[in-house]
């Protein structure tokens, strides 16, 4: 199923664990790995398709994922000549994708990549977010460092606070230990207390949503495209 300008829809699957580390498939019998994806059948939306694919290629079912987020529209990419079926040239000519980020709620036991007698993936780690892209065939870079940019913005968001207050440790009580204190929203920190590089504080940070978000269907998604 193809579009009027040759591209065949597509979904694309940027899978966290609970450190927002991403799921990294290597591709069978192949040095390249990649995220999970796969075509839309015809009848499908992207959402149905996504599940569809998340279950043949990793073996996840709905309830072993949180939905996170998704792109806003289709993301495209061109296939080089040599990739493509010769009696498909001319018509087809890449994927337009829409992204998903899902965050695993089940275990790491969970994972099938023998969910299916066709399987996609021959192994598989967890990596940091910003995945290496030159590891990735290089006509999809460009689509994935879209996706991840774009996604980025959703990831999910660490309470910090036990780590530089002890639990049930009281502000007075760390005055009394450590001398005065600086004050960053509602959190107190001795001035002896670094953060980590790139780091900020959020008084409380599970319940900070983004504007954008607020007029969304349910926290995390955007807007369908048409």
């Amino acid at each position: 199923m193809l579009d009027r300008d040759g591209f065949r829809p597509n979904v694309g699957i940027i899978l966290l664990n609970q450190k927002n580390q991403v799921f990294w498939g290597k591709r069978i019998r192949t040095h390249s790995w990649q995220f999970p994806q796969g075509g839309i059948d015809r009848g499908e939306t992207p959402e149905q398709a996504m599940f569809r694919e998340l279950h043949e290629e990793v073996g996840l079912h709905p309830n072993h994922v949180r939905l996170v987020a998704r792109t806003r529209d289709w993301l495209r990419y061109e296939v080089p000549d040599r990739y493509i079926r010769r009696d498909a040239r001319g018509h087809y000519k890449g994927q337009k994708q829409i992204w998903y980020l899902l965050q695993l709620i089940g275990h790491d036991w969970d994972l099938n990549l023998r969910a299916t007698d066709h399987p996609e993936f021959d192994a598989w780690r967890w990596h940091d977010y910003w995945v290496p892209l030159d590891v990735v065939v290089e006509f999809k870079r460009g689509v994935y460092e879209m996706a991840l940019t774009e996604l980025a913005r959703y990831l999910p968001r660490h309470e910090q606070r036990n780590r530089y207050l002890r639990s049930g440790m009281r502000a007075r009580d760390v005055e009394l230990q450590g001398g005065p204190m600086h004050r960053a929203g509602s959190l107190l920190l001795n001035p002896g207390v670094e953060l980590p590089p790139g780091a900020s504080f959020d008084p409380d940070p599970q319940n900070s949503v983004p504007a954008e978000l607020e007029a969304l269907p349910f926290p995390g998604m955007a807007p369908r495209s048409t």
